[in-house]
Formats: structure tokens, C-alpha cells, sequence
């Protein structure tokens, strides 16, 4: 079977692609700063790490040249810590620098890579207005920070395609998982009765469950068909509150209290992080639905039963 580079191997995204691969029978080649010193390498010793560094522009030739598909995941957390200068320059170089140390690795050694299948975010657009308001792959970036982020992103990753390399890239919805990420933080409030709503909790909040997400990259290298640009969100994006309402009554059945917690109190605890939160995004599927694929999770009860494990 091929062999596939995973950058970002080792995060929550990473770790599941990585094992529904080897599954498959793939090959893996994990990126990372530190090879020496992995925890997921010891609990792993079937998968390859290979060392890269953006800061230092530093790729391993011996994995570039053994690579048949590079998977492009690895960006700072965005939710990890408050958006001071500093750290919005950190989660900008993550992503647009090592999207050129990429691209330009492909051009200076020589390789088979076939594709190149990288993620993005539904950052990429403007906030919506409600139903009506289906935010496509042809819609303009937001101009705000994370738009700007995504934009330049892509744009970087974008050129391996004067390479020859098939591209296809995923802009990524809030990613719903057992490990870590969207579905502990709205779980964890719940162990004490009480299911918070953000805002007024009317903002849309387009989802992906894990598994979808790892079938639409392990589709992405397999359907040769696939190239450009696909939102991975599924079919039923739901409004704030009814995701959290939805959460508390299968976790908690009817004992939990509700609270709204408002705009000014999420600013003033997360800063700019919180217009990210509020924002509306009812962002469409229809575009890779039209290929052929189809979501094990098409709306948001049975993957939230599924991750409660009920």
C-alpha cells in the first residue's frame, strides 16, 4: 500500500486518520518537531516519524522522497490560549509557513507524491444571517482574522499544484470527537447540571463527527476525481442552542439548568476569540455530497449519541 505523510499526526484530527490508515493498510509518516521525544511514538512503534521545522525552514528529504500522499493538518491550536499578538502570529506561521516549507520541499526534492490533501477552516467565511444564508465554496474570505488566516493558508498551499500534485483541500467545521476539542468543553459544564448557552445561542454552528472527517481525508486520497476546494460539514447545521440542548438532554435527560452567558462576559474572558464563538456559519455540504459521499453523521442527535456512547 502507499505511504502517507501526516503533518499534525500526532492532534486529535491526526491520531484518528493515522489509525483508520494504518487500518487500511497505509504506511504512515508522522512530521514532527521533536522525534526524539514523542508519547505517541512509544505507543506506536509501527509508524515512521520523520523531523520537520518551519522556523528553520527543515523537511526530511528521506520522507518527502518516500511519500506517495501528504496529509497537511498541523496548525496551532486556536481554542488552546487567548489571542494575544504573539499568539495570533504563532497560529498564522503554523499554517501559511508550513504550507510554503511544503510546497517548496516538493519542488526542490524529488518525490512521487500524487496529492496533496490539506485542511483548512470554515474561518474562511463571513458570518451568515440565518437559514437562508448557505455559505458556499465560491463565497468570498472574511476579512477578519481568521478569514485572513484562511485565505493566506490556502493561497500558500495552493501553489503545489505547479508542481503537478493534485491538490484537495478541506475547510473544516467545528470537529465533534471523544478525545478532545468542541464536544468536552460543551460536555464538561454538564457534570454540574447546567448546559450554557452562548449569547443568545441563535448563531448556526456547522459540525463534523471525527469519523466523517477521517472518511472524507481517506476519500480525498483514494477518488482521484477530487481536487479543489470541499467544506467538510455535515448536511444539519444547528443553531447554538440547540446543539447545547440537544447535549444536556441526552447527557443529563431533563436534569440541568439552562443559562444564557452574554456577549460582554465571553469578551471579556476570551478577548477576540470570542466574535469566533458568536459568529453564524450555516455552511453547505453540497458540494461533496455531489461526489458520491455520504456522512455516517448527517445531523447532530445520533452523533452526539454516539459519542455519549448511548
Amino acid at each position: 500500500m502507499a505511504t502517507v505523510i501526516i503533518t499534525g499526526g500526532t492532534g486529535m484530527t491526526g491520531k484518528a486518520l493515522t489509525k483508520a490508515l494504518q487500518r487500511r493498510g497505509y504506511t504512515i509518516i508522522i512530521l514532527t518537531r521533536d522525534v526524539k521525544d514523542t508519547v505517541f511514538k512509544k505507543d506506536n512503534p509501527d509508524i515512521e516519524f520523520a523531523g520537520w521545522n518551519i522556523e528553520k525552514g527543515y523537511l526530511d528529504e528521506k520522507a518527502i522522497s518516500k511519500a506517495d500522499y501528504i496529509i497537511h493538518l498541523a496548525g496551532a491550536s486556536l481554542a488552546k490560549k487567548r489571542w494575544s499578538q504573539k499568539r495570533k502570529q504563532e497560529i498564522f506561521n503554523s499554517r501559511v509557513a508550513g504550507s510554503k516549507l511544503i510546497v517548496e520541499s516538493l519542488k526542490r526534492i524529488p518525490n512521487k507524491v500524487k496529492a496533496v490533501i490539506s485542511a483548512s477552516a470554515i474561518g474562511w467565511y463571513h458570518s451568515g444571517s440565518g437559514d437562508e444564508d448557505q455559505l458556499k465554496e465560491t463565497d468570498p474570505p472574511a476579512t477578519d482574522f481568521l478569514g485572513t488566516v484562511c485565505r493566506q493558508w490556502e493561497s500558500a498551499i495552493e501553489t503545489v499544484k505547479g508542481s503537478g500534485k493534485r491538490l484537495v483541500i478541506f475547510r473544516t467545521g467545528i470537529i465533534l470527537s471523544h478525545e478532545d476539542g468542541a464536544f468536552k468543553k460543551f460536555k464538561s459544564p454538564l457534570k454540574y447540571g447546567i448546559a450554557p448557552i452562548l449569547g443568545n445561542g441563535k448563531q448556526f454552528m456547522s459540525w463534523i463527527h471525527i469519523n466523517d472527517l477521517v472518511n472524507l481525508y481517506i476519500r480525498a486520497i483514494e477518488n482521484e476525481n477530487l481536487s479543489g476546494v470541499y467544506n467538510a460539514v455535515a448536511p444539519q447545521p444547528v443553531s447554538n442552542l440547540k446543539m447545547v440542548l440537544s447535549l444536556a438532554k441526552l447527557n443529563k435527560r431533563k436534569y440541568f439548568i439552562p443559562i444564557h452567558v452574554p456577549s460582554f462576559i465571553l469578551k471579556l474572558m476570551l478577548g477576540e476569540m470570542s466574535n469566533e464563538i458568536l459568529k453564524s456559519r450555516n455552511v453547505s455540504s453540497q458540494k461533496i455530497t455531489d461526489t458520491g459521499f455520504e456522512f455516517e453523521f448527517s445531523s447532530i442527535n445520533p452523533a452526539l449519541k454516539e459519542l455519549l456512547k448511548l
